[in-house]
């Protein structure tokens, strides 16, 4: 199973639409516009609220709580390193491995893949596709890609 993740090109904030892969809406992404780090929530196509990625403010290196349905799931914290980004989760016993930098990295849980998150090229704005196989992961692997995308993009 397959989400595309397509970034709105003109926006005042991050805002993503989502698709699934016969490219029908699916989810709605949108930040806060005036807040102290990413407050970054997840839509349905009936505009309920169905996820959350909240900055932890202040820290030194990025550090984000992820909830569904008001509960907290975890937390993504990216890590001190020289050459490539590393991260530290506390979500779901999920690690992830790869070029995060590149778009091209795999969720893993123990020795399985959860997800392939890549980088479709020669699209208007960015693509990301989320290829997952279990469906009751579908929401946590795009909450965490929403996560990673924002550490990487935080100044």
């Amino acid at each position: 199973m397959k989400l595309l993740i397509k970034q709105r090109v003109f926006s005042w904030t991050d805002s993503y639409d989502v698709y699934d892969e016969q490219e029908n809406p699916k989810y709605f992404v949108k930040a806060e516009f005036f807040t102290l780090g990413h407050q970054i929530h997840v839509y349905d196509r009936s505009d309920r609220e169905v996820g959350a990625v909240r900055q932890k403010w202040p820290s030194l290196l990025p550090s984000f709580d992820v909830e569904a349905g008001g509960e907290e799931l975890g937390r993504i914290e990216k890590q001190f390193s020289l050459f490539s980004p590393r991260y530290e989760l506390d979500y779901r016993g999920w690690r992830v491995e790869g070029d995060f930098l590149g778009w091209d990295y795999d969720v893993m849980e123990g020795c399985c893949a959860v997800a392939h998150i890549s980088k479709e090229l020669l699209h208007w704005g960015d693509t990301y596709v989320i290829d997952f196989q279990n469906p009751a992961d579908e929401l946590m692997c795009l909450l965490l890609v929403i996560a990673i995308d924002a550490a990487n993009c935080d100044k």
